[in-house]
């Protein structure tokens, strides 16, 4: 067996040589685990979404029903604990069934230790430098012809975001 070149000295992650049976044996069950990290801010909302992030789905010894465990700062436990019926109750909506039978809040510092960095920051709430004059005009040049008033708006927008994006 070739020894590869690198930090792992030819051996693979146990994660990554069990990803496959692990996704095949709870999709088996009829849960997609990585749909509730992928598709998190639409099953639960944005609210619950800027104080929470799923960390695990383990399942009991019988296999009846799972439980979902949601990581948040500290001083957002106490909302998320009084909110878990509700997060359960829209996690199971996304499925049509009871995949999750309960709800585990877990805590940790919003700054810190490197595993325990947690940075729920709100779209809304995080910074956005101020867009120039001069591509705020430019994008509006670039999409005057556009009759619909809505569909002006997102494409200048999306104009903004393009030209303050380019290098």
């Amino acid at each position: 067996m070739p020894v590869h070149q690198g930090t792992t000295n030819g051996f693979k992650r146990s994660g990554k040589l069990l990803s496959q049976r692990i996704r095949k044996a709870t999709e088996s069950r009829g849960f997609a685990v990585s749909r509730v990290l992928t598709h998190w801010v639409e099953i639960v909302g944005q609210d619950l979404a800027d104080i929470a992030l799923p960390v695990e789905v383990s399942y009991g010894r019988q296999g009846f029903g799972a439980t979902l465990t949601v990581l948040t700062t500290g001083a957002q436990a106490p909302v998320l604990e009084m909110q878990k019926e509700t997060l359960r109750e829209k996690v199971n909506a996304a499925y049509g069934y009871n995949a999750i039978s309960r709800v585990r809040v877990t805590q940790t510092a919003p700054t810190g230790f490197a595993e325990g960095q947690v940075a729920f920051a709100s779209k809304a709430e995080a910074e956005v430098p101020p867009l120039d004059e001069v591509t705020r005009k430019h994008a509006s040049v670039m999409t005057k012809d556009v009759s619909d008033e809505g569909l002006r708006d997102a494409l200048e927008a999306l104009a903004q975001n393009f030209l303050k994006n380019r290098d």
